[in-house]
């Protein structure tokens, strides 16, 4: 019997990149999967094939998980259709990059509306969602909170406010024997890292040169993680910061 097997998991913002990896790999352990996207529609319709192709369970629902009201609705539709859910997988977020001069209160918002305000909104209607023999939340956050480089200061301070949810959420939530932990990437090769020009051979040479394992990574490295910590094989792991950089810290 695969380990999550007969479990009910949403993937937010698993249109592409990790997350698309995180929601195939959910499906291949033998979850349902929620694809959640905010407007890549057939991005998602796609990954949701590729589920069923392989013979796995998935589903697509749209919302903006920094939006109260389309995450309220997308717990609603949940419950309708299966009546509870298993794990969360809070990946949905947004970075960009900027000198601190060039900071401004629209991209602050912007950041932190996605990356803190979107995981605890889907964390608190999640919790009143799960079974009562508890659940399983996995948040996608960074390894730029150890790692820090410059003119990431919104999109570091977001993550690391997300690392700190992790351990206040585990210790709150473990009594209900909900389990909280936080699996943070190094540089991985995405649709957002191309367009936002981290790929570019100058940055990139440069990430692979200090890495110890000499590589970027692949969402395919990720999901392996994701999946253990949202299974019981993880059972009594709960408020750890797994960093998947290949190394880098």
């Amino acid at each position: 019997m695969k380990r999550l097997h007969k479990k009910i998991a949403l993937v937010t913002g698993s249109s592409k990149g990790i997350g698309a990896a995180i929601a195939k790999q959910l499906a291949r352990d033998g979850a349902t999967v929620i694809v959640n996207y905010s407007r890549g529609r057939e991005e998602a319709e796609r990954v949701v094939e590729e589920v069923l192709q392989a013979g796995g369970r998935a589903h697509a629902i749209q919302a903006d998980v920094a939006n109260a009201l389309e995450v309220k609705a997308l717990f609603k539709a949940i419950v309708h259709e299966h009546g509870h859910l298993d794990i969360l997988v809070n990946n949905a977020g947004v970075y960009s990059t900027a000198p601190l001069a060039e900071i401004d209160e629209q991209e602050f918002h912007r950041q932190f509306n996605l990356n803190v305000l979107g995981l605890i909104q889907c964390t608190r209607e999640a919790v009143g969602v799960f079974n009562p023999d508890g659940g399983s939340i996995v948040n996608i956050s960074s390894s730029v909170t150890s790692f820090t480089p410059a003119h990431s200061t919104v999109y570091t301070a977001s993550k690391g406010a997300v690392d700190a949810i992790t351990r206040t959420l585990a210790n709150e939530l473990g009594p209900k024997n909900i389990r909280v932990n936080s699996v943070n990437p190094g540089l991985v090769v995405t649709e957002g890292v191309h367009a936002s020009g981290f790929f570019e051979d100058a940055f990139r040479q440069k990430i692979e040169a200090i890495t110890p394992l000499g590589r970027i990574g692949k969402p395919e490295d990720i999901a392996p993680a994701v999946a253990f910590l949202a299974s019981s094989d993880a059972g009594w792991i709960t408020g750890e910061i797994l960093v998947i950089g290949g190394g880098l810290h």
